[in-house]
């Protein structure tokens, strides 16, 4: 069905992306797919649909595997764009088999049980060291304090970052994400542009270092694989850094202010959970749930699809809700209301299938640290002032958490 001119969903408008989840109860009752001619996507809202569809064979995060620019009936990116879409078009994240299937067996390495495991300590060190910080200051911006440089620092160590070189990473990755937001701007495009060269620059320098001079880190360990099926390219090497170290730090930082943001707003929920430490681990899936740290997720049809009587042609381009699934009530009984005793929470913010998120295990990982060393050491934290919700609406976060301890 056609999206009608009176639709509550409207990505640019600052009210739904303050809250978008009523509008989402309004497109989820009016069917099972809605097409929306301002983005020329069909929008997917239910949990049911969304979960299928990321598992579906028929869809796929590109097309260029099986058709051209013109087969496809799509027009070639604009050259200017030509650095953004090198460095994004060769990252697994935008690939399907086989080059994905490559890519991720290599990658899956790093981010083992075992893996996870060993980063215990480092993780829960430095989350403390964070905290203690924030404690000593007597508050801050728990987004720069805290959110930021702990996820930042991890995937940073693991990829073999110095450390006087970390400054550079949020401010460029910031500037590519930009360009998943649904009809980016061209001065949003310009800097992106102008990150992807400059930070594939840089990699491509500290890969050059590594060769001569291999370390314990996962860029060393790309260089070093010596099986001709999974040995990347250089290109590859540099996107698929890129790719994890925004991946590994966009989600968490967001997840982190987004969900402190609802407990302050769910002072029962605060107390309980400050009560209760043991509900940290249902606490955190339930946070990524309520508030999503990405909303949306696309997908290009190439082979026709059904959906409820709705025949979505090759071609087409598929806009999975997530954010609207995460509030289905067919599977979140009173999707609206945080509760973070809740068992039974199938949310899909990490994905699924394929594409699931290689790193869901580091996160979970990073969202415990940071939870128990703030309800360890600061368990007076309170919010000094509402925080500003950013304007993007497919990756959701705040412009910042300012905090007190009382």
């Amino acid at each position: 069905m056609s999206g009608p001119v009176d639709l509550a969903f409207d990505p640019w408008d600052p009210a739904f992306v303050a809250d978008p989840y009523p509008a989402y109860a309004e497109l989820r009752a009016r069917g099972r797919v809605v097409r929306y001619e301002p983005t020329d996507q069909w929008l997917v809202p239910h949990h049911a649909d969304v979960s299928a569809l990321l598992r579906d064979r028929r869809l796929g995060r590109t097309y260029q595997h099986r058709f051209s620019h013109e087969e496809f009936g799509k027009s070639a990116p604009p050259a200017a764009h030509e650095p953004f879409r090198t460095l994004n078009d060769h990252g697994m994240l935008d690939l399907e088999p086989p080059d994905h299937t490559r890519i991720r067996r290599l990658v899956s390495k790093a981010f083992t049980p075992r893996t996870v495991e060993r980063l215990k300590p480092y993780v829960r060190g430095l989350a403390d060291e964070l905290v203690a910080g924030l404690v000593q200051d007597g508050g801050g911006d728990l987004l720069t304090d805290v959110a930021e440089p702990l996820p930042v620092a991890v995937i940073a160590e693991m990829l073999g970052i110095p450390e006087a070189d970390r400054g550079q990473l949020r401010p460029w990755s910031a500037a590519i994400c930009g360009m998943y937001e649904l009809n980016p701007a061209e001065d949003t495009a310009a800097r992106a542009v102008r990150a992807s060269v400059e930070f594939s620059e840089y990699l491509r320098e500290l890969i050059a270092e590594r060769r001569t001079r291999p370390g314990d880190d996962l860029i060393s360990g790309l260089i070093a694989a010596h099986d001709e099926d999974d040995r990347l390219t250089e290109q590859e090497m540099i996107s698929t850094a890129v790719l994890l170290l925004n991946a590994g730090h966009e989600a968490t930082v967001n997840a982190t202010v987004n969900g402190w943001w609802a407990l302050f707003r769910n002072p029962a929920q605060l107390a309980s959970l400050r009560a209760d430490h043991s509900l940290i681990p249902t606490a955190i899936e339930e946070l990524m749930r309520y508030d999503t740290p990405l909303q949306l997720f696309e997908r290009w049809v190439l082979d026709d699809i059904e959906i409820d009587g709705a025949v979505i042609p090759r071609g087409a381009e598929i806009a999975m809700l997530f954010g609207s699934a995460n509030h289905d009530p067919a599977v979140f009984p009173d999707p609206t209301r945080l509760d973070l005793a809740r068992a039974d929470n199938p949310h899909i913010s990490f994905s699924a299938g394929i594409h699931y998120c290689i790193g869901a295990p580091l996160a979970r990982l990073e969202l415990t640290a940071s939870m128990t060393a703030l309800l360890n050491r600061a368990p007076t934290l309170a919010l000094a002032k509402d925080p500003t919700r950013k304007p993007n609406f497919v990756i959701r976060g705040l412009e910042g958490l300012s905090v007190e301890v009382r």
